[in-house]
């Protein structure tokens, strides 16, 4: 074990399930009516049944001990508490790959992944594609928490993952792959830290700054890629979302803090919205899946440093620390999801990184590795391949 790692075991105490259980059978259920299309938000209908399971059927412990089947290890980097699964890699020569989850993902969401990445041969696959596999929790989110510390947003996280990956684990160049916010803090680490970084998959077609999102051009597109224009329609509640998370997180969270019913339909609308499910978020995603996703935000109380991380990466412009061309001059790959909330033409992205790799999928949205870890897998391993 690292020096600066403290191994780690998920033990949530039965007082705080039983604080849960307790507030889900006391919820005050909103009326609804003319709901149930899910025109207006999350229905009654289908918010009362999963409350329902969460009380009566659903069992933390279960899911807990998934988890710990798993290597956890905290660590302290410029006084930012980090949570940290640890994976070794099993073959002749194990990439290190730092996977970063977004919001509201957590570091479960890439619970399908970790197997396979760090011991291909157990899953039928060459060992010689073996991953040391490091799943952090973003800063704020679950157990790496209590972030008290301002400014923590995707360029900070950049410097900790760096500092977490080099000073504490002890390698010195280590690839990089992520979705959501988590792609924006790979593709951070791939135009600050070229040196360091192995190569850089992204899932989100994220850029080194946010603002290079809005010099897409028409003629970017390919005849292929003309219906990306037309296909956003089925990202409902972004604009709400990114607007109440960068403006207003704290007055949000006084809500989501106290109510675990409230917290759900917040969360759960967006795995609904944002997936490959055709309005059907169970076809994607179980009650279980979506009940520990909530639960980890819940049992440590971490909605409102997690949903800060809007507010303190957005706020401002995010400064280039280069001017070389592309801004992200390490080998990038970039799995394009078909019901991912955004998607750019292949020219516009060879501009903003040094493209090795641009992969249409046939299906999967905003959730890949939840969604889809097969295709994920198979990716990773693909791109890295050429890098070993």
């Amino acid at each position: 074990m690292a020096e600066g790692l403290s191994p780690f075991e998920i033990n949530i105490p039965k007082n705080t399930l039983d604080d849960l259980v307790g507030r889900l059978r006391r919820t005050r259920f909103a009326e609804d009516f003319g709901n149930e299309d899910w025109s207006f938000g999350v229905p009654g209908s289908y918010l009362r049944a999963l409350v329902g399971y969460w009380v009566s059927q659903y069992d933390w412990r279960t899911q807990e001990a998934a988890m710990n089947r798993f290597g956890h290890y905290l660590a302290e980097l410029d006084g930012v508490p980090i949570h940290v699964v640890q994976e070794p890699g099993h073959g002749p020569a194990p990439m290190p790959l730092i996977l970063t989850h977004g919001w509201p993902w957590t570091f479960w969401d890439y619970e399908q992944l970790i197997g396979p990445l760090s011991d291909p041969a157990a899953f039928g696959a060459d060992p010689s594609d073996a991953f040391d596999v490091i799943v952090p929790s973003l800063p704020g989110t679950a157990f790496s928490s209590p972030l008290r510390t301002e400014g923590i947003g995707v360029l900070a996280t950049a410097d900790l993952w760096l500092k977490l990956m080099r000073d504490t684990l002890g390698y010195d160049r280590f690839a990089a792959a992520g979705g959501d916010s988590g792609a924006f803090v790979t593709a951070r680490l791939g135009h600050t830290y070229p040196d360091s970084i192995i190569g850089i998959h992204l899932n989100f077609p994220a850029t080194a700054t946010m603002g290079a999102l809005s010099t897409v051009r028409p003629e970017d597109y390919s005849p292929e890629e003309q219906q990306y224009t037309a296909g956003l329609a089925h990202s409902r509640g972004t604009a709400a979302h990114m607007a109440v998370h960068v403006e207003d997180p704290q007055t949000l969270a006084w809500a989501m803090n106290d109510s675990p019913a409230g917290l759900a339909a917040w969360m759960v609308e967006r795995r609904r919205n944002w997936s490959d499910c055709e309005g059907d978020v169970e076809r994607r995603f179980t009650k279980d899946q979506l009940l520990t996703s909530v639960s980890l935000y819940w049992l440590t109380a971490t909605f409102h440093t997690s949903v800060r991380f809007y507010a303190e990466s957005f706020r401002t412009p995010w400064p280039l620390v280069h001017d070389r061309l592309p801004p992200i001059e390490v080998p990038t790959a970039v799995a394009v999801f078909p019901r991912e909330l955004l998607r750019v033409p292949r020219r516009f992205m060879e501009r903003q990184a040094n493209l090795w790799r641009w992969t249409v999928m046939p299906r999967g949205g905003h959730f890949a590795p939840s969604e889809e870890p097969q295709l994920i897998v198979e990716d990773l391993r693909a791109f890295f391949r050429d890098l070993r």
